[in-house]
């Protein structure tokens, strides 16, 4: 059994679509209320809560679904119990409420619409109210021997026909390639991770960022051997804020560098140094994206390297053509 709760605004809405014609199974129980049609009940329960004007949702919906294995043994006189001991142990005795039954979809499940404000004027607490329902619905699953919600959701044939066991060895032998190759070459600084994504080329694995519609890159995907991963599916440190910081190294100089090509740098004395190592740092993840082609980004600190070496190639071949032109 598994059930959630959450607060609504639409009483009205609620209470037509549960006693809908043709979804409507059974009516388990009609709580402090003396009528038995959607908007007689909710008539009853507006003259409760409607003495608390500064509350938008005063109705309460809940959902209680039962594991198809427990449906031969739900009786009516069985199910009008458990929705009795749900609002119980919910602390919902002292409020109005109508539990239904549906029969549209393959899935027993009941219905309850309560009142957030209970007959002496008090309100409900809705504080984490789905996930105390979720415990009230555990706990009621053992006391009377129901499946719990847990081994329901392990147990989902759907997630069993998605597991793919080329897949997963496909995903094995990532997996392999790639600690390997960290292992290799970890704590090497940008010559490691160069390297590392040089080496993991020349073995298959082929990484390509994920962008959003925006075009900002919000992730990694490996491809090897014709299926994608993505790059939590291989490991944590393999993550596209989270791989560069594995090469980082306390002895290696760590350049500061503006990647934006029309932002200005002021040369002063201290930054000869740190420009030199960056020209050199992007001559070397150049000539690497020249065999390797379009890899992931060589970024330390921030500064994305091999965008900058990938801007610049793509500069120099579009001067290359011009001239070829001039030429002709």
């Amino acid at each position: 059994m598994i059930a959630k709760c959450k607060a609504i605004a639409h009483g009205g809405n609620a209470l037509e679509y549960v006693f809908r014609e043709g979804k409507l199974g059974r009516i388990l129980a009609l709580h402090n209320l003396c009528g038995e049609m959607p908007k007689e009940i909710h008539e009853e329960m507006k003259l409760i809560n409607d003495y608390n004007s500064r509350c938008k949702n005063k109705f309460l919906r809940i959902e209680i679904g039962i594991a198809p294995k427990d449906e031969p043994r739900m009786t009516f006189k069985t199910l009008n119990r458990l929705a009795l001991l749900f609002v119980k142990q919910m602390g919902l005795n002292d409020h109005q409420w109508v539990a239904v039954t549906h029969k549209d979809t393959d899935n027993l499940h009941i219905h309850i619409i309560a009142n957030w404000t209970s007959l002496g004027g008090k309100v409900y607490d809705t504080t984490f109210v789905s996930n105390r329902a979720a415990r009230v619905a555990e706990e009621l699953s053992r006391k009377h021997g129901l499946t719990i919600a847990n081994e329901v959701h392990s147990a989902r044939p759907h997630r069993k026909a998605q597991a793919n066991p080329a897949r997963e060895r496909t995903k094995q032998q990532v997996r392999s390639i790639c600690y390997a190759l960290l292992e290799k070459h970890r704590g090497k600084g940008l010559s490691g991770h160069s390297m590392f994504l040089y080496e993991l080329n020349r073995s298959g694995v082929m990484i390509d960022r994920m962008k959003n519609k925006q075009g900002k890159v919000y992730g990694l995907k490996f491809t090897y051997d014709g299926h994608s991963f993505k790059a939590s599916e291989i490991g944590r440190e393999f993550g596209y804020r989270t791989l560069p910081k594995q090469f980082e190294s306390d002895n290696t100089l760590k350049p500061i560098i503006i990647p934006s090509s029309h932002s200005s740098m002021i040369p002063t004395k201290d930054s000869t140094p740190i420009i030199q190592v960056t020209g050199s740092v992007l001559d070397a993840a150049e000539n690497l994206l020249s065999e390797v082609g379009e890899v992931t980004t060589l970024q330390t600190h921030g500064a994305d390297y091999a965008e900058i070496a990938w801007q610049r190639r793509l500069r120099n071949q579009a001067g290359k053509k011009k001239k070829r032109g001039r030429g002709i």
